[in-house]
C-alpha cells in the first residue's frame, strides 16, 4: 500500500532530489525500508507575493504494507494511495448486437479504450471528422470559411476538448483520476502532467494523444466511423435494440450516450422518443483577454517573467444571492477561438497550445443560470443559450463577434480603443454585450469584475477586451440514470459525460467513460459477432 508524503515546502529554485531527500527524512529511522520514491505532484503558492514557493507531494512505497499502514494511521501528512488501476469484473451473460459508442470526445474515447482492452471490440459512431481532417476545416472556418454543422470545434474526434487548454484539473476524488493521466502519457501526452497539480496536454499535442487512442481501439478490433451521426433509437421490451444512422442501422446489446455537451439536435431526438431528461444549470458570459504579462505582474508581482515560474493562470468567483460569478477555462499564453456548431449563431471558446506562449490571456467570464431563469422544460436551457448566439449573430450579422473593452461593458459605451491585440479569428465589432443577457447575468458580470480587480490588478485594467458569448460552459441538460448508469425505462442505454450532465471537462468526463465501461462489462461478455 504506497502512500503519499504531503506538503513540502521548497523554495523556487530547489531541485526535485534534495525535496525527495527531505521528504524521505520525515520518515526518520524507516527510511532504509523505502522501496521506491518519486515526486507526486507539484503546485505554485503565490497566494502571498513576498513567499512565492513550490508546495510538493512525494510517493513512496515501503518493503512492508504494515509498516506503510502504521505511518498513515500516525502522520496527518500521509495518505494512502489507491491503486491506479482498472478491476473489471467481466460478465459471463451472452448478449446479442454490439456495445455502440456514440460520441468520441473523453467520455466515448476512455469507454471505447477500456471496453476494447477487455476483447468488446465496441462501434464508436461520430458525427464530425477524424483529426486530421477535423482541424483543417475548423481552421478554414477561423480564417472565413464556411461553418461546417456536423464538424467543427464541438463536433468531431477527441470532442470539444481538441480545440482547447487540454486541462486535466478536476474536482472529482476518483482512483481513476490517476489511471487516465498515465493512460494519456502511454498514449502520447508529455510526462509532467502525472505530477502537476494543475496539468494541460496544450491543443497541439492533446490532437496526436486523441490519434494515438483511436489507432489503439482500432488495433484491438474496435471500429470508429466519423461523418456518421446518430438519428434514431429503437426501443422495445425496456431495451434499446437498435439505432438508425445517417449511414446504417445496427443492432445494439449496449448503447452509450456519450454526446457531448451541443448534440441539440440529438437532446430533442431523446425527447420525441420519450426518454427522461432534465434542465440543469450551467453558465453563460464572454471572454476575457488580458496580456499575459499584466496576469503574472498580478500574480506574482516583482517576480513576474521568472524562468522558474510557470505561466500565470487564475480561478476566481463571488456569489451574491445565491447566484455566483466566476472564471472559467483560463487559457495562460491563448487564443479565443469561434466555436460555433449551427449556422446563425455567433459562440466563443478559450485555447492554449502546451507552451502557452502567446502574446494574451484569456478565461471565461461566466455567470451561473438555471431553470428559475429560462423554463423547466428539458430543453429550455438549450432555447436560452441558442437565443444568445443568436442575437449575437445578429448583432454583428456575421461570425464576427460582438466585443467591447471592459470600459465600454461597464459604461454602456462600447469601444474596442486597447493597447491589447484582440485574438479572435474572425474579427469582431464593439457592441453593447449587455444586451446579449438578461440584466440579472449582465449586473453580475460587472459585479465579478469590481470584485476580481481587489484580487488582481489585471481585472481593474479597462483596457482588457471582452469577446461574447460564451454560452457551452457545460451541458444545459442532464438525462437521468439511476444506480446502474442506465436510463430510467432502458436497461441497456447508458447516458455519458458531459453531454449527459454527469461531467464538467476532460478528466472526469474520462473517468465518467471508464465508469460506464466498467458497467457494461459487469453485466455482458465481450459480444461474439462483434
Amino acid at each position: 500500500m504506497p502512500f503519499i508524503i504531503n506538503s513540502i515546502n521548497a523554495a523556487l529554485d530547489e531541485t526535485e532530489d534534495k525535496v525527495l531527500r527531505r521528504a524521505l527524512q520525515r520518515l526518520g529511522s524507516h527510511r532504509d525500508k523505502v522501496a521506491q520514491s518519486s515526486i507526486h505532484k507539484v503546485s505554485l503558492d503565490a497566494r502571498k507575493r513576498k513567499e512565492i514557493h513550490y508546495v510538493y507531494s512525494v510517493y513512496v512505497c515501503l518493503d512492508d504494507e504494515k509498516l506503510e499502514r502504521s505511518l498513515c494511521r500516525r502522520n496527518k501528512d500521509f495518505s494512502p494511495v489507491a491503486a491506479s488501476e482498472l478491476k473489471p469484473v467481466i460478465s459471463t451473460n451472452k448478449v446479442q448486437g454490439r456495445v455502440v459508442i456514440t460520441g468520441f470526445g473523453p467520455a466515448g474515447m476512455f469507454c471505447a479504450l477500456a471496453l476494447a482492452e477487455q476483447g468488446y471490440k465496441p462501434l464508436v459512431i461520430e458525427r464530425g471528422e477524424r483529426v486530421e481532417q477535423r482541424t483543417k476545416t475548423v481552421k478554414s472556418f477561423w480564417t472565413g470559411g464556411e461553418l461546417d454543422e456536423q464538424s467543427n470545434v464541438q463536433f468531431g474526434e477527441g470532442g470539444a476538448g481538441t480545440f482547447s487548454d487540454g486541462k486535466l484539473t478536476t474536482r472529482i476524488n476518483d482512483p481513476l483520476c490517476r489511471y487516465v493521466l498515465e493512460k494519456l502519457v502511454q498514449l502520447g501526452a508529455p510526462e509532467e502532467i502525472c505530477t502537476r497539480a494543475k496539468p494541460h496536454i496544450g491543443t497541439d499535442k492533446l490532437r496526436l494523444v486523441v490519434k494515438n487512442i483511436r489507432e489503439r481501439i482500432i488495433s484491438l478490433g474496435g471500429e470508429i466511423r466519423f461523418c456518421e451521426r446518430l438519428e434514431d433509437i429503437t426501443i422495445a421490451n425496456a431495451k434499446a435494440q437498435r439505432i438508425t444512422t445517417t449511414r446504417s442501422t445496427e443492432q445494439t446489446a449496449a448503447l452509450v450516450l456519450a454526446l457531448g455537451h451541443s448534440a441539440r439536435d440529438t437532446f430533442e431526438m431523446l425527447a420525441r422518443k420519450g426518454i427522461f431528461m432534465q434542465p440543469k444549470a450551467f453558465s453563460v458570459g464572454a471572454r476575457i483577454e488580458h496580456l499575459q504579462k499584466d496576469v503574472e505582474k498580478s500574480l506574482y508581482g516583482d517576480l513576474a517573467g521568472s524562468d522558474v515560474l510557470p505561466r500565470g493562470e487564475y480561478q476566481l468567483s463571488f456569489r451574491e444571492n445565491g447566484r455566483g460569478v466566476y472564471t472559467f477555462c483560463m487559457c495562460p499564453g491563448g487564443t479565443v477561438v469561434p466555436a460555433a456548431s449551427e449556422r446563425g449563431g455567433v459562440v466563443t471558446n478559450g485555447m492554449s497550445e502546451f507552451a502557452r506562449d502567446g502574446e494574451n490571456a484569456n478565461a471565461a467570464l461566466v455567470v451561473g443560470v438555471t431553470p428559475q431563469d429560462f423554463g423547466n422544460d428539458p430543453l429550455d436551457g438549450v432555447v436560452f443559450a441558442k437565443s444568445i448566439e443568436q442575437a449575437a449573430f445578429r448583432a454583428t450579422g456575421s461570425y464576427k463577434a460582438p466585443a467591447t473593452t471592459v470600459r465600454g461593458f461597464l459604461s454602456g459605451k462600447p469601444d474596442l480603443d486597447t493597447n491589447i491585440v484582440p485574438t479572435y479569428s474572425r474579427g469582431i465589432v464593439a457592441c453593447d454585450i449587455s444586451k446579449l443577457y438578461p440584466e440579472s447575468v449582465s449586473r453580475m458580470m460587472k459585479l465579478g469584475l469590481e470584485q476580481f480587480s481587489r484580487k488582481m490588478a489585471c481585472f481593474g485594467d479597462e483596457n482588457a477586451v471582452l469577446t461574447a458569448p460564451e454560452t457551452r460552459t457545460s451541458s444545459p441538460v442532464r438525462i437521468t440514470r439511476n444506480e446502474s448508469l442506465t436510463a430510467p425505462g432502458v436497461d441497456n442505454l447508458y447516458p455519458c459525460g458531459e453531454g449527459a450532465g454527469y461531467a464538467g471537462g476532460i478528466m472526469s468526463a474520462a473517468v465518467d467513460g471508464l465508469r460506464v465501461a466498467l458497467q457494461i462489462m459487469s453485466t455482458m461478455a465481450p459480444c461474439e459477432n462483434s
